[in-house]
């Protein structure tokens, strides 16, 4: 069986007739004997910016000299991604055989990411990596990352998503994610709405664990882009750091990074360092091709929309720029379409991929008037039309939506 295959037939365990649950997953856990109890991990939840802590986070700990898991979703080129060992994907040959081992002690029917979770819990046991990093798959309190007992956690940000599973206010969605905290471990978070905090403090008052609160300008007190290289400097007592993100809230996740680092004792001048050659694809990723400059942000859910125009308004080649977007159908993107539209006067609508994809025509209809608007079935076709007519384009809607046209641009050759 091929490796895409195989994956193939792992993305179909969703819906009602699969899923262990939180009990399940545990008396699951328990016949693979239990390898996340020989990991010391770093659990992060978050609406939006889990993906970069948790990437910059690995980044300072391999820099520092620890064998470093990591383990994130959604991928975007490969699957491979979501299972890492010092910044290496896991090979197809062994992605596929610490699967069928979480499969062979199956009893209740898994699904897709309570797969991938024991599968990289029981890798990273193996290889004796000295720190795991654990990105959440929805919410905390249920997902089955939970099963660790972290050295330290991180909550990057909450905010309305997945509303359906975890609840219709910040409050509610706060709740969930604040189930990752554990007894006695510290927790690290940026300020949150009113609502949201009083949820996390509860939490941690609960649990006796020490909460610190990590302003946007601890320690970096400003930064500026540097839009030729696609990063940010950020400025700490007046010296320069780059760093190889960029983004509306990198910063602030720059900063949750840093405090969390100088707690595992992760010197200056190794988070600098780490910083500096950090990447992460489509989190406002700018390639450059020809004519053409592409920017390639993932955003899918109000909250980072907004961060992602707010962000590209202030770029160079804003000016003229065409929107190449699509989204899954259970998110507001009648939200994210509005905001786009103040943004963008020339937009093409396709779909995202796959059977939760949201249909182009529909998209359309709520477009508000005024908006120039092409619908194409075909993204290719889509970005193809807009990087004839537009030196500037932008992709975002959806993670599956932004990495498969990243590929695309990735492999042209100019």
């Amino acid at each position: 069986m091929s490796f895409k295959r195989f994956f193939d037939e792992l993305c179909r365990r969703t819906g009602p007739a699969f899923g262990a649950g939180p009990a399940g997953f545990k008396r699951l856990m328990m016949r693979l004997e239990n390898p996340q109890a020989r990991l010391r991990v770093i659990h992060a939840a978050g609406t939006n910016g889990k993906g970069s802590v948790c990437r910059l986070s690995a980044e300072m700990l391999r820099a520092a000299g620890y064998k470093t898991g990591l383990f994130i979703s959604p991928h975007v080129i490969s699957p491979r991604e979501r299972i890492q060992i010092n910044g290496r994907p896991i090979s197809e040959a062994a992605f596929e055989k610490i699967c069928r081992a979480v499969l062979e002690k199956e009893e209740e029917p898994l699904n897709f990411f309570e797969i991938l979770t024991a599968a990289a819990l029981l890798y990273f046991a193996q290889k004796k990596v000295q720190y795991a990093v654990l990105e959440t798959g929805l919410g905390g309190r249920k997902d089955p990352t939970n099963i660790c007992r972290p050295a330290a956690c991180v909550i990057t940000s909450v905010g309305l998503d997945h509303c359906r599973l975890l609840g219709n206010t910040p409050g509610e969605i706060a709740r969930e994610k604040a189930g990752i905290i554990k007894p006695g471990v510290p927790v690290f978070c940026p300020p949150l709405s009113p609502q949201a905090a009083a949820q996390v403090r509860l939490a941690a008052k609960a649990a006796a664990a020490p909460l610190y609160i990590v302003k946007e300008n601890d320690p970096f007190e400003s930064a500026e882009p540097d839009w030729k290289h696609g990063r940010l400097i950020l400025y700490k007592k007046g010296a320069g750091w780059p760093l190889g993100l960029t983004g509306e809230k990198q910063r602030q996740n720059a900063c949750l990074a840093y405090r969390l680092g100088r707690f595992l004792g992760v010197a200056d001048g190794t988070i600098k360092r780490a910083f500096a050659r950090v990447s992460l694809p489509c989190r406002f990723e700018i390639i450059r091709r020809g004519k053409n400059v592409f920017v390639f942000d993932g955003a899918h859910n109000p909250d980072a929309a907004e961060a992602f125009v707010s962000f590209f308004a202030k770029s160079p080649f804003a000016g003229n720029a065409a929107l190449v977007c699509g989204f899954m159908q259970d998110k507001d993107w009648p939200a994210m379409l509005r905001m786009f539209a103040r943004h963008f006067s020339h937009i093409y609508l396709t779909s995202a991929g796959g059977p939760r994809a949201a249909d182009p025509k529909r998209l359309r209809k709520a477009l508000p008037k005024g908006i120039s608007s092409v619908c194409v079935s075909s993204a290719f076709r889509a970005l193809k039309l807009a990087a004839e007519k537009h030196c500037a384009v932008a992709v975002a809607g959806s993670f599956y939506l932004a990495g498969k046209l990243r590929s695309r641009v990735d492999a042209r050759k100019d």
